[in-house]
């Protein structure tokens, strides 16, 4: 039977596509996407290292079990069998490929997505050097000596170059060379450069943006021999349809925060309201990347600069962090998680003094309370190891919550100004008809789902326990503001004033 094919799946037809960090949370949709909306392709190569004593392949039929794989199992199972798995480490030289493994890959790939790094942003820099520098360059080359290769994409982020006032689609140099930085990371101890790391990576905030930033030079000096492009998404959080509504499989960013916050662990949190929120869904951000091979391909000059694009929604579909905080908060109260620690009613500040004061009294309290309890019931503690993570992670975040970013997407929207019809709805990158609403409901309801297992028919129950934490959270904040009030009336020896007071008055 023939099939019709849109221009973006006839240019994906017969291709071999080789995907670095396919396991990950964006490597995974990716995978999918390819293997249902371009389901021409003749194959994709993915590397994965063992993990918990399990081989690449049984990680590969775990993946393939998860539910985001579903509707290629119903419309298209023999999609999955075009998906080969090497055991591969961008952590290792030629990506711990050799051989066989090796030579196919390099004979007959066509289009490399270069996916993998390493998100933690409060990680060390040596790791972060060897996962998202010294990676790079690694991928980069073992495609020089692909022999059909047409697009070698890599994923950066939009928030690399945090000096700048305004971020256009281009690489910003930097006093810092990648050479110098790989180096530095091979010859000195770990005890002395985590010593030096705090100068080194001025003016980033974290590891993770500054060693993204030296990629990017990287790439960048590659662009006269080799078809590079860079893509930098902003947030990605989970996904608007595809491959399901909601799906995320991770707490990082705002996912976290929802979910932290409608479990009652996070009760305050550092972040501008008024300022506009810098995100995109999941499936968005993977159409994009998968366009930017088939855009390219149609330019009748080759750039004279190494192609860069903004991967973020139109500046009238930025919501306010207020905004998405306010609704997040509602929409937990009416979708509840299970087992919640506390009533889920934390705040947003500004003011880093109210802030101290709200994270003392509301979670490191309550959390060496319920640590002292377990450990006089002899259970394992775990409250504060929980808490110190969340401190880390907002601590983190706020610097991407307390700024205004002004990201220029010119080339990204030009990629869906030059599209058809067809291929606007198969890989939609425009979000003009998204309900924002609708899309934090299946945010919030894709959290307690896939990152907590949390079926939705536990909602009624999980309402009646919310309930019982309304009731429980309101009494101890009176008896609290109650004892307070006392503290200071007795400190102040008010009630003694008024007892005096009151007989005089007669």
């Amino acid at each position: 039977m023939t099939v019709d094919l849109s221009p973006v799946q006839e240019y994906y037809k017969d291709k071999t596509i080789f995907i670095t960090g396919a396991s990950g949370f964006m490597g995974k949709v990716l995978l999918e996407k390819l293997l249902y909306s371009c389901h021409s392709l003749k194959e994709v190569i993915i590397i994965c290292r063992p993990k918990r004593g399990k081989a690449p392949e049984t990680r590969l039929e775990e993946m393939f079990k998860l539910p985001i794989f579903q509707r290629i199992k119903d419309e298209r199972p023999e999609m999955l069998k075009k998906v080969t798995i090497y055991q591969g480490d961008v952590t290792f030289d030629q990506l711990g490929l050799s051989g066989e493994s090796l030579k196919h890959v390099t004979e007959n790939t066509n289009i490399v997505f270069h996916m993998a790094a390493t998100l933690k942003l409060e990680g060390n820099l040596r790791d972060a050097i060897d996962m998202n520098l010294l990676g790079t360059r690694r991928a980069l080359n073992v495609a020089k000596d692909m022999k059909q290769l047409e697009a070698f994409i890599h994923l950066s982020t939009a928030f690399c170059n945090c000096d700048q006032e305004v971020m256009y689609e281009k690489v910003y140099e930097f006093p810092h060379k990648p050479e110098d930085l790989m180096r530095l990371a091979e010859w000195m101890d770990v005890k002395t450069l985590d010593a030096i790391t705090p100068d080194l990576l001025k003016p980033h905030p974290n590891t993770y943006t500054y060693s993204k930033r030296l990629a990017e030079l990287l790439v960048r000096d590659h662009y006269e021999s080799m078809p590079v492009i860079i893509a930098r998404p902003s947030i990605v959080t989970p996904a608007i349809a595809e491959p399901l509504p909601g799906w995320v499989d991770n707490m990082n960013g705002p996912t976290g925060v929802l979910i932290g916050a409608g479990k009652g662990v996070i009760r305050s949190m550092i972040c501008n309201g008024e300022l506009k929120s810098e995100v995109i869904p999941v499936d968005i951000a993977i159409n994009g990347l998968i366009l930017l091979p088939y855009h390219n391909s149609l330019a009748e000059n080759r750039p004279l600069q190494v192609p860069v694009y903004n991967l973020t929604v139109d500046d009238a579909k930025k919501r306010t962090w207020k905004w998405i905080m306010d609704v997040g908060r509602d929409l937990g109260i009416k979708y509840p998680f299970e087992v919640g620690l506390w009533y889920p009613d934390g705040n947003m500040t500004s003011s880093k003094f109210y802030h101290t004061i709200c994270t003392i009294l509301f979670m490191w309290l309550p959390a060496y309370l319920i640590d002292f309890l377990l450990l006089i019931f002899g259970q394992r503690r775990f409250m504060i190891r929980v808490q110190t993570k969340i401190a880390v992670g907002l601590e983190v975040l706020q610097f991407f919550t307390t700024r205004s970013w002004d990201f220029k997407s010119t080339h990204f929207e030009q990629i869906y100004k030059a599209l058809g019809s067809t291929d606007r709805r198969i890989f939609k990158i425009n979000t003009d008809d998204v309900d924002d609403y609708e899309y934090m409901k299946v945010s919030i309801l894709g959290g307690r789902q896939y990152v907590m297992k949390e079926p939705l028919t536990s909602l009624p129950k999980s309402r009646i326990q919310l309930r019982f934490l309304y009731v429980l959270d309101r009494i101890c904040k009176t008896l609290i503001i109650s004892g307070l009030l006392y503290w200071v009336s007795q400190k102040l020896q008010i009630l003694d004033l008024l007892r005096n007071e009151l007989p005089s008055s007669n």
